[in-house]
Parts: structure tokens; sequence; C-alpha cells
């Protein structure tokens, strides 16, 4: 391509991060910086039990705008095997998520029929599929299933830490969805996604692998990291996942401009320090070949401008 047509992509790239953010980030997403407010404590009812909706009075910036990630790294569900040495835990945890996010968001809640997960119906599916990015970039588990949403859960998950974890990046990101963005824009962002869906699919984490066969998630992951690294130069991040590969970037501004650039590409991508990750999943990228494709357009558009 020449630098006209990688010109043309990078501003229509651009117009689609301006549709995707909140009026407060558009035009000055470059100005956010991903440092975190601190985190706010726990407040309890008369009753001793967490009273979620008086806990935050602000949240830190969206990660999707480049503000820091709720997590420093991902927060997964539950394996099946944890799950069944502990059901009866699992099950008091999976109530208690739900009931913080209903009463953050006033949107219905329940344990969903997967185990590991609650479920959470939403509005729209243009709703469900924002929030599946964003929450994405605040590093906790999420998927979506038309207009519902997904988010994870354990036996093993504290009240303080990963029950506040769920309810906080739902929270945060649910604010900004209904608070920071007019019912125009919602309509502008179902258009932007239907879209980008005509052009690629949305290329997401699943957290399962359904398909005949072996389990190829591992196999997809090497041999993306070996043509990334062909194409880029870039080099796999230490950390796996299986439902993830990382990448590392020269400095954390580079991996937050990757990562948003990620999502406008229809990659809901997200990143730990300087590490860019993404989905690996061989439902909608059976052969991790729009995955490296958007990677290596990604970073030439950032070596173009800059960025690395």
């Amino acid at each position: 391509m020449t630098p006209t047509d990688d010109r043309r992509i990078a501003d229509e790239l651009e117009q689609r991060l301006r549709t995707m953010l909140p009026g407060t980030y558009q035009d000055r997403y470059d100005e956010v910086r991903p440092v975190s407010m601190g985190s706010s404590g726990l407040r309890f009812d008369a009753d001793g039990k967490v009273a979620w909706n008086e806990i935050w009075g602000s949240f830190c910036d969206l990660a999707l705008a480049g503000g820091p990630p709720h997590k420093g790294m991902l927060l997964e569900p539950a394996s099946r095997r944890e799950i069944a040495a502990a059901p009866d835990r699992h099950a008091s945890v999976r109530s208690e998520i739900c009931r913080g996010i209903a009463m953050v968001t006033e949107l219905d809640a329940a344990p969903s029929a997967d185990p590991g997960w609650v479920r959470v119906e939403c509005l729209t599916r243009a709703m469900a599929a924002w929030l599946v990015r964003a929450i994405t970039m605040e590093n906790v588990a999420v998927r979506a299933d038309g207009a519902a949403l997904e988010l994870p859960a354990g036996p093993d998950y504290r009240l303080e830490k990963e029950i506040k974890n769920v309810v906080t990046s739902i929270a945060k990101t649910n604010h900004y969805w209904i608070g920071h963005m007019s019912v125009s824009q919602w309509r502008a962002i179902a258009a932007l996604f239907d879209g980008m869906a005509e052009e690629s699919p949305a290329i997401a984490a699943a957290y399962r692998y359904d398909g005949p066969g072996p389990d190829p998630r591992a196999r997809l992951a090497d041999e993306a990291a070996d043509a990334i690294r062909r194409e880029t130069g870039l080099i796999r991040a230490p950390r796996r996942y299986l439902d993830w590969l990382g990448v590392e970037c020269p400095t954390v501004r580079a991996a937050v401009w990757m990562t948003r650039t990620m999502n406008v590409l229809n990659v809901a991508a997200r990143r730990e320090h300087a590490a860019l990750f993404m989905p690996i999943n061989p439902a909608t990228d059976p052969d991790a070949r729009i995955v490296v494709s958007s990677v290596a357009l990604a970073h030439r558009l950032a070596a173009a401008q800059g960025r690395l």
C-alpha cells in the first residue's frame, strides 16, 4: 500500500474511534494518561451487605480511551474442576456478583447456564457489543450473546478483590455508556458495528472451544506469534493465556495506541502494561489470519505516525 492509502485508512479508523468513544474523550484521547485514581473501599448497609451503589462517586478514565485498565492482569472465570470442588461457595459468589451488578447498573443479572459465569441483560445488542470491548480493555473476562453479556465468577473470588473487580468493571463501563453518550451516539455506534461486521467479523475471546477434534487454541497462538514476529518484529509476551496471544510493544503508550486501533479494526484487544493481547478464537478466526493482519496494519500505521 502507498502512504496515501495508509493515510486514508488512518483517517477512517480515527473517525471510528470518535464514534465509539464518549464525547468527553473525542479529539482528546491522546491526552488521557493510563494512571489510576486509586481504589474505593467497600461500604456496608445496616444488614452488613455491601452497598454497591454507594461506593463510587467517579471513575478512572476508560481503558478504551487510553485510561488505566481496572485489572493489571486478566481476571478469568473458574474452571469446572474448581467449581465442582466448592459448589455452594460458587453459588454464593455468583449471587453476590449479580446483586452488585443489579444495584449499580439496574440491569437484570442472574447466574449463567454455563458454570463460571453470570449473565447480564443489556438494553440493546449494540450496548452489549460496546461493553464487551470496554470491559475487555479493563482486563476482566467478558463475552456477548446477542444483547446479553456474561461476566466471570469463581468459588475463590473474594468480596474485596475479584467480586469487586467484576462489579466495578461493569459499573465503570455502564456509567460511560449511559451517562456520557446520547441516544444518537448509541445509534451511530450500532451502525458502525454493523458496517465493521460487513468488512470483517468481530473477533473476541470466547473462553471455550466447542469445535470438533483437539482444541487448536495453543497451536493457533504459536503460529500467530511467529507470523506477527515476521511481519512486525514484535516478540511474544511471556505471560500465556489459552484464549489470548500477547506481544510486547516498545512502550506503554505504543501499547495503548495499538490496542485502541485493534478495537476499531473489530478485534477486541486489551493490554497488560506494554503488552498487547489479541483474542484467539477458532470459531470466528480459525487460522488467526484476521488477528495477524490487524496487528500488522496497526503496527504499520503506528510506525508511520511515530508512535513506536
